[in-house]
């Protein structure tokens, strides 16, 4: 399963990715997004690829869940 992922130091708010994904993304009152973390639906998987690609900022992203290693997909470093 794959979320959405924005870098809040790359966005400078345009607000384009709420236009094509509302399910999963709000502004704020600055016009910066605000990312729902939940999985998405196969569906919204598509509008959330074109969402990535239309980013004129390169701050959207899709990054996988790995249910194994908790919900941010990040596994833990090994010594």
């Amino acid at each position: 399963m794959k979320a959405l992922r924005v870098d809040p130091i790359a966005c400078d708010g345009r607000g384009l990715c709420a236009e094509l994904v509302p399910e999963r993304i709000a502004l704020d009152e600055w016009g910066f997004p605000i990312v729902d973390p939940s999985p998405l639906t196969p569906s919204l998987e598509r509008h959330a690829e074109r969402a990535v690609a239309a980013c004129p900022m390169l701050a959207l992203r899709l990054h996988w869940l790995d249910p194994k290693e908790g919900q941010t997909g990040r596994r833990p470093r090994r010594r």
